[in-house]
């Protein structure tokens, strides 16, 4: 049953007139339905209905209840073809039939409200002009599943410059690294969030970063006004990190998390300055925001030069959670008070090649012998980089030892540099684990 938290919305927050707006579902899955329940539970006080859901097999018993009053069909024409349909949902997910869907209901005039995420990272422009005058575009349940995001970018920041958009956007790898943190291998955390229904049975859009980098393109696009191709965003997944790296960030009082960023390279540029976007696990010192961040949950911090930092959390998945912020735009919508999907930012650019500057975590296995030290000094000065500290846990093994180096302040070029000249010198085994250390806010 609906959670009684998701029915506190009276008719009062809505400016009713004498139009009752149908909604025409598309979808019916696990948030789909969650949608359904609610707007259902809303009709009596809020003038809409939902007089129809299409969904692909209709005769599949449902895992919620379909009121008497909608029907259900198979056919997507049912929705789109229907000149009486106002608001389009669509829940459907997949980029091939959903962008036909969504193209076809704005171009006929209705609105819509999507919750895909990857429809709108890939074929955002597609979209946007496929819309008309008098049409809107919800999609406050594409990032971040239940946290209103969307909506706080688009109004409150509207006379504030954003500098930077950054945080936790997936919760499947949330959930990993912090079973990981307490000790479990990758391999069984990722059978036990596949098992709990985290993870898909192909987890790779969640594990190599590919879901973050797409809300991480659509949070660009909003708060910068940098429409970003995503395969071009620098990214890199979760599949290299091991309990050994979360020993050494506690030791440094940290943790590790998957982090999307999104961020001005010069801060003192005017509204047309390039805008860097990276995804990367991260060390994250203790009193950070996303330090604090467990389970699915998801976090989102934006800085700006007005507000500072100011941070936004919540469950970033779940039937009612998602659900609850589609319902939100459709809302929105019926009471006239949706706004811009898009509201204008400037005329920044995508700068995706920007090189990283900070301290960076570098993880090292080799084989214990004399010279890696030296191997390492020399490719640090090599490189440029400034070595902090070396960290150094007992050693299990001399053929397989571990050790950090934690650098100073620097540049990504600089640190890849270092690590491309510590493998050249044969003294490392594999590849060596590189991560940006998080500063306090």
């Amino acid at each position: 049953s609906i959670p009684t938290y998701f029915l506190s919305r009276t008719s009062h927050q809505v400016n009713m007139t004498d139009k009752v707006y149908k909604i025409g579902m598309i979808g019916g899955g696990v948030v789909g339905g969650g949608v359904l329940t609610i707007l259902h539970s809303l009709s009596s006080t809020l003038p809409l209905t939902v007089p129809k859901m299409v969904v692909r097999d209709p005769s599949k018993p449902r895992s919620f209840a379909v009121p008497s009053t909608t029907s259900v069909s198979g056919s997507i024409d049912d929705v789109l073809d229907d000149a009486s349909i106002d608001i389009v949902v669509e829940v459907m997910g997949g980029t091939g039939a959903a962008l036909d869907v969504v193209k076809r209901a704005l171009a006929s005039g209705k609105h819509v409200v999507t919750a895909n995420k990857a429809l709108l990272a890939e074929h955002l422009e597609e979209v946007l002009a496929a819309g008309g005058r008098g049409t809107s575009l919800g999609y406050e349940a594409a990032v971040c599943g239940g946290i209103p995001i969307i909506n706080a970018l688009q109004t409150a920041y509207a006379g504030d410059k954003v500098t930077k958009v950054q945080g936790i956007m997936n919760g499947t790898t949330n959930y990993m690294l912090c079973k990981m943190e307490k000790g479990a291998e990758y391999a069984d955390v990722l059978k036990e969030a596949q098992a709990l229904g985290y993870a898909e049975a192909d987890p790779t859009a969640d594990v190599e970063g590919h879901d973050v980098r797409a809300k991480l393109a659509i949070l660009s696009k909003l708060a910068f006004g940098t429409t970003t191709p995503i395969t071009s965003i620098p990214t890199t997944g979760i599949t290299s990190i091991t309990p050994v790296d979360f020993s050494y960030a506690a030791s440094m009082g940290s943790t590790i998390r998957l982090i999307g960023t999104a961020h001005r390279t010069n801060l003192h540029a005017e509204n047309d300055g390039p805008v860097a976007l990276s995804v990367c696990p991260c060390v994250v010192p203790l009193g950070h925001p996303a330090s604090s961040v467990t389970g699915a949950g998801n976090l989102v911090v934006v800085s700006s030069d007005n507000l500072g930092s100011a941070s936004y959390a919540g469950p970033g998945a779940g039937r009612f959670p998602t659900a609850n912020s589609v319902v939100a735009d459709v809302v929105r919508i019926v009471s006239g008070s949706q706004p811009d999907a898009f509201p204008s930012r400037g005329r920044q650019s995508a700068d995706v090649g920007a090189d990283t500057e900070g301290r960076f975590y570098v993880r090292v296995q080799a084989r214990d012998s004399i010279g890696i030290i030296k191997s390492l000094g020399s490719s640090a000065e090599g490189a440029g980089v400034s070595i902090h500290s070396v960290l150094q846990g007992p050693i299990s093994s001399r053929d397989e030892m571990d050790f950090v180096v934690v650098t100073e302040a620097c540049g990504g070029r600089e640190v890849r540099a270092m690590v491309d000249g510590l493998i050249q010198g044969g003294k490392v085994k594999g590849c060596p684990v590189v991560m940006p250390i998080l500063d306090l806010e």
